[in-house]
């Protein structure tokens, strides 16, 4: 025995080399993934709560839009419009991050000590600044200090916009600790936006917390309706879709591939045995994102990175396209295939 030992672990750490390249080969050329009929791990999205930011865009923007992203969180952030003339780049981050940009005024004053001229000068300019860098016009306005009257709100809904104040205050800009932002985000409730601020560390390092509270409750981050001033899922529906998991049926198979591998993106091929109708849900990993897709019907959840494929008719073939968006390693994963 002491003579076979050396030689069989000597065989053994070559054949773990192998699998390593064997592993790297195929994460590189394409990888094939098969999952049947099984529940999603992914909790349902009960009801959506409005995550906002004031004052942006800042020095901290990057690092907020980085907290964001790690945590799957789509938020609203409320810019003021001089900030956005002297930061385009952040204000463009946003949006490419996923954000919805929103109007805080030009300069941060006390509009309601304004004339209703100066009122529409001030909103008018702050909407004009974040198109021009953005490409978006806002059709949210969060009036400074939540100080507001009737003649401040006629001029925002003259320009388009709904007025949104906030339901929970995160009392950041009080200079809270991180435990009473995340207590305080805690209160939130489906339908609800909480009042939190751009540049501030302890809200960034709150983020984690308070999206593991949200989950707990089966509450998702989303968008804040333009026509009621409530947060809605994000493609602006209400009430919320449950996307994740899909409706129960039968069982079928789920097969991707990546036939296709450039530097920046990359194409993935599923083809669905076992039913001639449908869905298959599946997860992406954050940064990237998907921009085409063809031969089905695709829903998101609220953060983005899960997709639920419907069959349209096409065949039960469908694909993708995915930008890495410097995460060139990940691909796709199947959750799920459910017939019917």
């Amino acid at each position: 025995m002491s003579r076979l030992f050396p030689r069989t672990a000597l065989w053994s750490r070559r054949l773990r080399a192998a699998l390593a390249v064997l592993a790297t080969a195929v994460a590189m050329c394409g990888v094939v993934l098969a999952a049947t009929s099984t529940p999603s791990s992914a909790a349902a999205c009960n009801g959506y709560v409005g995550l906002t930011f004031d004052d942006g865009p800042t020095g901290s923007t990057s690092a907020l839009l980085n907290v964001l992203r790690t945590n799957g969180v789509r938020a609203t952030m409320f810019n003021v419009g001089q900030n956005v003339q002297n930061n385009r780049s952040a204000a463009q981050a946003q949006v490419a991050a996923g954000m919805w940009v929103a109007n805080h005024s030009w300069n941060h004053a006390h509009m309601t000590s304004m004339s209703q001229a100066q009122m529409q000068s001030d909103l008018s300019q702050t909407s004009s600044a974040i198109q021009s860098a953005t490409g978006s016009r806002p059709v949210l306005f969060r009036p400074p200090y939540g100080e507001t009257n009737s003649t401040l709100q006629s001029v925002a809904s003259s320009l388009g916009m709904r007025q949104v104040i906030w339901d929970v205050d995160s009392q950041d800009w009080n200079g809270a600790s991180v435990s009473q932002i995340v207590a305080n985000a805690s209160r939130l409730q489906a339908g609800q936006v909480i009042l939190m601020h751009d540049g501030i560390q302890n809200t960034r390092d709150a983020i984690g917390q308070i999206m593991a509270n949200l989950t707990s409750r089966n509450l998702c981050p989303g968008m804040i309706s333009p026509s009621t001033g409530r947060a809605v899922a994000p493609d602006g529906t209400t009430p919320p879709p449950t996307t994740t998991p899909p409706p129960a049926g039968g069982t079928c198979t789920a097969t991707a591939t990546t036939p296709n591998v450039w530097g920046d993106r990359y194409n993935t091929s599923v083809t669905v045995s076992g039913a001639s109708t449908w869905t298959v849900v599946i997860a992406i990993t954050s940064p990237q994102r998907v921009t085409t897709i063809w031969n089905g019907t695709a829903t998101w959840d609220s953060s983005g990175t899960v997709m639920t494929m419907r069959s349209n008719g096409s065949g039960n073939t469908f694909g993708f396209t995915t930008m890495t968006n410097g995460n060139s390693s990940a691909r796709p994963q199947i959750r799920s295939c459910t017939s019917g």
